[in-house]
């Protein structure tokens, strides 16, 4: 502590020696020298420092382009506003219009089937034919029979002339009283008895003929045949099997040799809630996506509403036709419908 004070000592001034003395610096003359090298080294740092700096340059002017002029026409038509989401989302399925599992009108056994899965039909192109053997043979006693009951009343009108003669003669003789009135009578008879068997031959012979155009029709439709064009999506039977289509099914027996559906009838049903389905008007755009293609967005529209309500459900089945027809579009696909205004 003591070293301490005799330092302090030593650095305190003691005015009366200086002012004795008369040779040295005053207090006051050393910090005017000290602020004058101050104010010297502050103007010198000013002047280096506002040396190095960069000079601001001018902004160059911009000009503004004056906008264009819009037309009258343009100007006093009012924007359209987008089409947009009403925000009402139905979901349901893929279906077709015209569908149909194609069969024969008869019971018969299979023996060729011409389509296979993925296949397409033309109408009226053949699908299927069913054993026929039973009917061309009746049809080849029918047609006999029909060449006979042709012939017949060619025979038929022989005889009849050869009558007729008779007739006359039988006539002439008796006007002379050379013969009976008799043999006239009996002439007579023979002639209108040719008459008539002629009238039931040819009777007969157009009873055989429609005989042998059913047994021809029965032969037809031995063959199945597409009902309008499409695209096989199932083969229900084989070659063997008994085609029948008063069967329940069960065994060998098959009550249709394939589903047909034609592609251009694919549309969409779907399911709206009791209290929406006044937002859907027939006609109105909807725009659809499948499950299969979340990212494809196909324009359609509703086709039509189904005048009744599920009452289990509360729902009315909606039917949305597509725009635009896509071989992606499949029977029975998922999809999704987004009502737009």
């Amino acid at each position: 502590m003591s070293d301490r004070r005799s330092q302090l000592e030593s650095l305190s001034i003691d005015r009366d020696d200086g002012d004795s003395s008369g040779g040295g610096v005053s207090i006051v003359t050393t910090l005017v020298i000290a602020l004058f090298f101050a104010a010297v080294s502050a103007g010198a740092t000013w002047y280096f420092t506002r040396s190095a700096a960069p000079e601001p340059q001018p902004v160059a002017a911009v000009e503004t382009p004056a906008p264009a002029e819009v037309p009258a026409e343009t100007a006093a038509t009012p924007a359209r506003a987008a089409p947009r989401s009403s925000g009402l989302v139905a979901t349901g399925y893929v279906v077709a219009r015209r569908q149909a599992t194609v069969s024969a009108e008869i019971t018969g056994r299979i023996s060729e089937l011409l389509v296979e899965e993925g296949a397409r039909v033309e109408e009226g192109q053949v699908l299927a034919r069913l054993d026929d053997t039973r009917a061309r043979i009746q049809l080849e006693l029918l047609l006999a029979q029909r060449n006979a009951a042709s012939a017949r009343p060619h025979a038929l009108i022989a005889q009849l002339a050869e009558a007729q003669r008779v007739l006359e003669r039988a006539t002439t003789l008796a006007e002379r009283d050379i013969g009976s009135q008799a043999a006239v009578t009996a002439a007579r008879t023979q002639f209108e008895s040719l008459t008539a068997q002629i009238e039931a031959s040819r009777a007969d012979y157009q009873a055989v003929a429609a005989q042998v155009r059913a047994q021809e029709d029965l032969i037809d439709r031995h063959i199945v045949r597409a009902p309008f064009a499409g695209i096989v999506i199932a083969k229900n039977a084989q070659v063997g099997e008994i085609l029948s289509p008063a069967s329940a099914g069960g065994g060998f027996t098959r009550t249709g040799v394939a589903t047909l559906v034609d592609m251009e009838s694919l549309e969409i049903e779907v399911d709206v809630n009791e209290g929406q389905i006044g937002r859907v008007t027939p006609g109105q755009r909807v725009e659809a996506r499948l499950d299969a293609y979340p990212d494809w967005r196909i324009p359609a529209h509703v086709e039509a509403i189904i005048p009744t309500a599920d009452r289990a459900r509360a729902t009315i089945t909606v039917r949305v036709a597509f725009d635009e027809r896509d071989g992606r579009i499949l029977p029975d696909m998922a999809s999704r419908v987004i009502f737009v205004e």
